[in-house]
């Protein structure tokens, strides 16, 4: 006779509610908030549907045997653990992701102003500042945490709020981490608007946030932007030759968009394809949220450690323009400085919105988005120095 212990009814767990519950959380950001939803909707909803008993989606078999979860070393016979093994264990969905990034991005406004490459670079100080913090924290507490140097690389990494490449290092790095390190990483992107106006205003004074900028930078030429990502692919990869496969699809993606003579291959790069990408990125990142996978303590030195990242990254962005000020005849807004990080271009719309609450004559926006291109740059060298040093 068909009962209730025969349904999945029968399984639930108070894991299994409690990241239920979770999920929820992540769709009515997405929904409610319109906080990052192209990401937070599938996510969350992955994060229901894996918590659901007896659906199968991450199965694997292990020596033989089936097992509920997704298991690295296992052979993947869900739908959603095939998925995740020939899409994010083979690195191909964040590597592709960045080809539609690339078509999508305009280099304009940090060709025009050089010197926005130094704050996007400066930015990534948090990547190294949580990177520390978690060695230490690993080293300290060995017995509660399980966390070597993969895995403080794959926090640190959240610093750059680059979702994308928080997702391709930690497969390479620490697989085991990537439910915990993508979930941090897409929220802490959503939450720009709210994490990073409190971290400028404590770093800058009124004055400071009225420095007015010319509205309009220099004209590109189309020959710049056709060299850039050329001349940036070379340097970069023989520089970090680990940052190949993402900097050099990103690149690739630019000059689709550029060269003039690839409209159709850049219009599917960055519509299409990368909405086929986002919904199964989404999905398989929200499935690797098990309760069993993500329901422990280092998921919440994740989070924690990830906020931290992100803070460090934004208010060294903001320091360094302060310092660059000192030297410069041509005073630049700090606040810019905060758009060093990855989150294009949510960070560089918060810099427009505070700049002109405090002067509605400034608009920063352009000029927040060289650091904010830049971030992205820095936060993929930034793995590629990992891999290096690890990988």
């Amino acid at each position: 006779m068909f009962g209730l212990f025969e349904t999945g009814f029968g399984e639930l767990t108070w894991g299994s509610i409690v990241m239920i519950a979770i999920g929820c959380v992540l769709l009515y950001l997405g929904i409610a908030k319109k906080m990052e939803p192209l990401l937070l909707v599938p996510i969350g909803f992955g994060v229901i549907l894996v918590n659901l008993p007896l659906g199968g989606l991450m199965e694997t078999i292990v020596g033989g045997q089936v097992v509920d979860s997704y298991a690295i070393n296992g052979e993947p016979v869900g739908i959603i653990s095939r998925i995740f093994r020939y899409g994010l264990s083979w690195e191909i969905i964040p590597v592709f992701i960045f080809l539609g990034l690339g078509a999508m991005t305009d280099f304009g406004p940090l060709i025009a102003n050089p010197k926005t490459l130094i704050l996007g670079a400066g930015a990534q100080f948090g990547v190294y500042f949580a990177f520390f913090i978690a060695l230490l924290i690993g080293n300290a507490f060995p017995d509660l945490v399980n966390i070597g140097i993969e895995e403080a690389c794959s926090i640190g990494i959240i610093g750059g709020a680059d979702g994308p490449t928080t997702v391709y290092l930690t497969n390479k790095l620490a697989p085991h981490f990537i439910g915990a390190t993508a979930v941090a990483a897409y929220t802490y992107m959503a939450l720009v608007p709210i994490i990073q106006p409190p971290i400028i205003r404590l770093l800058t004074t009124k004055a400071e946030r009225k420095i007015y900028m010319k509205p309009q930078l220099r004209p590109v030429s189309r020959k710049e932007k056709l060299f850039f990502p050329l001349i940036a692919s070379i340097i970069i990869i023989l520089l970090v030759p680990k940052s190949a496969p993402l900097v050099g699809m990103f690149m690739l993606g630019n000059l689709l968009f550029v060269c003039g003579v690839t409209d159709r291959l850049a219009d599917t790069a960055a519509n299409a394809f990368m909405n086929v990408l986002t919904v199964l990125l989404g999905v398989c990142v929200g499935c690797f949220m098990s309760a069993e996978a993500f329901l422990k303590v280092e998921s919440l030195i994740v989070f924690g450690l990830g906020v931290v990242a992100f803070a460090a990254s934004t208010a060294f962005g903001v320091l360094l323009a302060k310092f660059m000020n000192l030297f410069s005849k041509e005073k630049i807004n700090p606040m810019i400085g905060a758009a060093g990080v990855s989150a294009v271009p949510m960070a560089a719309r918060v810099v427009q919105r505070m700049g002109q609450k405090e002067n509605p004559r400034n608009f920063l926006l352009m000029h927040a988005m060289g650091p904010n291109i830049a971030g992205v740059i820095g936060t993929a060298t930034a793995a590629g120095i990992f891999l290096g040093m690890v990988g």
